[in-house]
C-alpha cells in the first residue's frame, strides 16, 4: 500500500501545487470573476482523468488473458517512461513552475474565458492522466485487492489536504528536498512496475524467458506472508523473477537512480534555504 499512497501524493501534490498557483494568481491580481472558468477546467481534468482510469480497468476485463497481459505490459513501460520524464522534469522545473503558469494565465485572460477553462484544464489534465495511467498499473503489479487502490486514494486525499494548507499559508517545505526525495523513492517503485511490465509480456508470449528464473526465494520470502507482501507493496518485490525482470529492473533502476540523484540533467542548484510554499503560490 506505502507504494501506492506516495505515487498518489507525490502525483497528487503536484497537481494541488498547480492548483494553488493558478487560483493565488487569480485571487491576488483581484480576478475572483475569473475563478469559475478556472475551476471547470480544473472540474473537467479531474473527470477525465477518472474516467481514463475506469476505462484502462474496466475496459481490460473484457480482454483475453494474452491480450491482458499484453496491454498491461505495454501500459506499464509506457508509465515508467512518463513518470521518469516527469520526475526529472519536476525537478529540473520546480523553482520556475509559478512564472510558468502566471505568463499561460495572462495569456490566457486576454484570450477569454474558453482559453482560461484550457489553460486550467491542459495544467491539471497532464498530471491527472500520468497519475491515472501509473497508478492503475501499479495497482496491477502489485495485485492484492483493494489494499493498493486504497493507498493511492489516501495519498491523493493526503495531496489536497496539504495543497489547502499550502494555499492558506499554514504549511511550509522545502520544494526541492520534497520532489528529489519522493522523485528518488518514485524511481525505485518504477522499476517495481517495469519489472511487472516485462512478466507481462512474458506472460502474453512477446517476450522469451518466462521459465529462466533468476533466482526462488519463496520459500525464504513467501508471497503470502506479511513481509513478502510489504515488499511487493512497495517495492514491487517478487521472489521468483525471471533473468530479464530482474535484467530489466537493474538496468532501469540503477543509472536513473544515479544520475537523478547526481543532479545532472540541467538540475538546477539547490536552495540553500528552504522554499516557503505560500510564497510561491501566493506572491
Amino acid at each position: 500500500m506505502f507504494g501506492n499512497y506516495l505515487i498518489g501524493l507525490r502525483e497528487g501534490l503536484e497537481a494541488s501545487l498547480v492548483v494553488c498557483i493558478l487560483i493565488a494568481y487569480l485571487v491576488k491580481t483581484g480576478r475572483r470573476d475569473r475563478l469559475t472558468p478556472v475551476w471547470a477546467g480544473i472540474a473537467a481534468a479531474v473527470v477525465l482523468s477518472m474516467a481514463f482510469g475506469a476505462i484502462l480497468q474496466f475496459g481490460s476485463s473484457q480482454l483475453t488473458f494474452e491480450a491482458q497481459e499484453a496491454l498491461g505490459g505495454s501500459l506499464s513501460i509506457i508509465a515508467v517512461g512518463l513518470v521518469t520524464w516527469m520526475v526529472f522534469w519536476m525537478r529540473r522545473t520546480a523553482r520556475h513552475l509559478k512564472a510558468e503558469l502566471h505568463g499561460k494565465l495572462d495569456a490566457a485572460l486576454a484570450m477569454g474565458t474558453f482559453a482560461l477553462v484550457a489553460t486550467a484544464f491542459l495544467a491539471v489534465g497532464r498530471e491527472g492522466l500520468e497519475t491515472a495511467l501509473f497508478i492503475w498499473t501499479a495497482v496491477q503489479a502489485t495485485g492484492d485487492g483493494w489494499d493498493p487502490l486504497t493507498g493511492a486514494i489516501l495519498g491523493l486525499l493526503t495531496s489536497v489536504v496539504l495543497g489547502w494548507l499550502f494555499y492558506r499559508g499554514a504549511l511550509k517545505i522545502n520544494l526541492a528536498k520534497f520532489f528529489t526525495w519522493t522523485g528518488a523513492m518514485l524511481v525505485v517503485v518504477a522499476a517495481g512496475v517495469l519489472a511487472y511490465g516485462v512478466h507481462d509480456l512474458q506472460e502474453a508470449g512477446w517476450l522469451g524467458g518466462m521459465n529462466d528464473l533468476a533466482f526462488d526465494i519463496s520459500s525464504v520470502v513467501p508471497k503470502d506472508s506479511w513481509y513478502g507482501t510489504l515488499l511487493k507493496g512497495v517495492f514491487n518485490f517478487q521472489p521468483d523473477p525471471t533473468i530479464l525482470q530482474l535484467t530489466a529492473w537493474a538496468v532501469y533502476l540503477v543509472p536513473t537512480l544515479m544520475f537523478f540523484l547526481s543532479g545532472s540533467g540541467g538540475t538546477a542548484p539547490k536552495p540553500t534555504s528552504p522554499v516557503p510554499v505560500e510564497a510561491e503560490a501566493a506572491s
